[in-house]
């Protein structure tokens, strides 16, 4: 009798090999036949009905993932003193996802109960005991004033010079809150409860950036020096903060219309999705119907708010080579405004029916509620056309990305019968090397 794998054995085995999920690749894997395919079965439904596993088109693959940027809630510290956290927006039917918290010395002290907006990474590999880390981009309801500056060191301490030319005050950072600065470095830091002595504002550093000339602190040095703002004031971080996903009320369901997002490889925001499809319509043959959503920012930034303000003035997002200052808060622009992989997120969305040659019969608007299928970069999805598939391309050549090469095919014949201005100028990027030299 052949050994049926564990339920431990065949979720490693699937998350190893996402290409090949369905019943028959996984009995193949183990050298499961005949009647013992009957235990199989039975373990496969067991982990579906247990939220493990979903079932789309044959083949079993994970559910829904979370969010990059997410909003956590802090547990009580297990026994080993680590700290996990429960996502706030957890969209799956099953287990939900375990969450370990990342925490530095320069970090907040976080306690059972507060909530974090935070950055995850998921974990790989069978050892881990959780299924992602966090990494802490604020406290919610906390928006501690911060500052960069050259950091001198003293007899109990330092102080912080800031590069800010509008700011003409120190910074006093007590022995304590240094952690590890060296005179001369560039450093950022945040205030750390009241004035301290000669009226000056107490800071605790949190980012040690070294050497002021170094390329890395460039980027920094230009936004304060230029005063771009790149903090938010506490009404347009405590309304950002207030915002909760959005539901299905009043909105077109797209949340099982295969729309993807196709970016960089590396942004790190999506604004816009697509999808495609051969037209149905008798009447129209050789035609397609084509879905383009945008994220519904408008949803969240209501017109006259602390946050329609604050982005009035800004008036754009600002982007040097390795860092943005975002128009929003991160709450907005990194999570609910953000057309993440997996998770529903408002959007306004376009249905356009062409024909054979590109001429466009009919549109209409909708305001929906979409999950992106797939956050997908330009280079693999031409890859991809051009026959090297990957994992992540395989399951979406055919049904998504083969329709919309054919639908541009069609826009594109349309476009050469306008003979419109056609310029081919090369487009420049500076690229930058992990110690951020222009490489």
């Amino acid at each position: 009798m052949t050994r049926i794998p564990s339920k431990a054995e065949i979720l490693d085995w699937i998350s190893a090999h996402p290409t090949q999920t369905s019943k028959r690749d996984i009995a193949k894997a183990f050298g499961i036949k005949g009647a013992d395919r009957i235990d199989l079965k039975r373990l496969l439904k067991e982990l579906e009905a247990e939220g493990h596993l979903q079932k789309r088109h044959k083949t079993y693959r994970d559910p829904e993932q979370l969010p990059p940027v997410t909003v956590l809630l802090i547990k009580a510290p297990d026994e080993n003193g680590d700290l996990y956290a429960q996502p706030l927006e957890w969209h799956g039917e099953g287990i939900e996802p375990i969450v370990l918290v990342v925490t530095t010395p320069a970090g907040p002290a976080l306690g059972q109960g507060d909530r974090i907006l935070a950055r995850l990474s998921k974990v790989e590999g069978v050892e881990a005991d959780h299924h992602y880390e966090a990494r802490i981009i604020r406290r919610i309801g906390v928006n501690p004033k911060r500052v960069i500056g050259i950091f001198r060191k003293g007899a109990e301490g330092g102080r912080i010079v800031p590069i800010e030319k509008s700011s003409s005050n120190e910074w006093i950072v007590l022995e304590d809150a240094m952690q590890g600065a060296r005179d001369g470095e560039l450093v950022e830091a945040e205030q750390a409860g009241p004035k301290g002595r000669m009226g000056l504002p107490r800071a605790r550093v949190i980012n040690r950036l070294g050497d002021p000339s170094a390329p890395k602190a460039v980027s920094l040095i230009a936004i304060h020096q230029h005063g771009i703002p790149d903090d938010f004031p506490n009404a347009v971080v405590a309304e950002a903060d207030a915002a909760k996903p959005m539901g299905l009320k009043g909105r077109k369901d797209l949340r099982d219309m295969p729309l993807i997002t196709i970016d960089p490889a590396d942004a790190r925001d999506h604004d816009d999705a697509c999808y495609a499809e051969a037209d149905t319509d008798p009447n129209n043959p050789g035609g397609h119907i084509i879905w383009v959503a945008i994220a519904d920012v408008a949803a969240y930034v209501k017109t006259g708010g602390e946050l329609d303000r604050e982005a009035r003035k800004r008036g754009n997002s600002s982007y040097f080579p390795d860092r943005v200052v975002p128009m929003l808060p991160d709450r907005l622009s990194g999570d609910l405004c953000s057309l993440h992989e997996g998770v529903p997120r408002p959007c306004l969305a376009v249905r356009m029916q062409i024909d054979a040659e590109g001429n466009k019969i009919s549109h209409h608007f909708v305001r929906g509620l979409m999950r992106s299928a797939a956050s997908l970069h330009y280079a693999e999805v031409q890859a991809a056309m051009d026959g090297q598939v990957t994992d992540r391309t395989e399951r979406f050549l055919e049904p998504v990305i083969k329709p919309l090469y054919a639908a541009y095919g069609a826009l594109k014949k349309a476009r050469a019968r306008r003979e419109p201005l056609d310029l081919d100028l090369p487009e420049r990027k500076i690229v930058l090397s992990d110690s951020g030299q222009v490489t």
